[in-house]
């Protein structure tokens, strides 16, 4: 087997949080923009 030199918790994340940081801000803007759509249907009634 190879021998891996990996130590838990020195790997660099960061490309992963940004990525994730989009992902949910992504959900936030969409989740709120079909409240907002449902909420204008509600209005006027369409």
């Amino acid at each position: 087997m190879a021998d891996h030199d990996h130590e838990p918790g020195k790997m660099d994340i960061s490309e992963q949080e940004r990525t994730f940081d989009g992902f949910v801000s992504l959900s936030v803007k969409g989740a709120a923009i079909s409240i907002a759509v449902l909420i204008l249907l509600a209005v006027f009634n369409a």
